[in-house]
């Protein structure tokens, strides 16, 4: 997500708080929202993939797949 498409959300929701949106101002917040969380969950699931843990015995090992919801 570009640092423009952050500032436009933000944008937004002052909009939102001082005046209100338009149908289509809603509709466009809406969708950069979506497009944001889809980011930061993939973001977070490559940290998630990078992550090792380290046993005891000094062993190295990948966390598991869980299953999401």
């Amino acid at each position: 997500m570009t640092e423009e498409k952050i500032a436009r959300i933000n944008e937004l929701y002052h909009k939102m708080k001082n005046q209100g949106l338009s149908e289509q101002e809603k509709e466009e917040q809406a969708a950069l929202r979506r497009e944001y969380i889809a980011a930061m969950k993939a973001d977070l699931a490559n940290t998630l993939n990078r992550v090792r843990i380290v046993n005891p015995d000094g062993s190295i090992e990948e966390l598991k797949k869980k299953h999401v919801q």
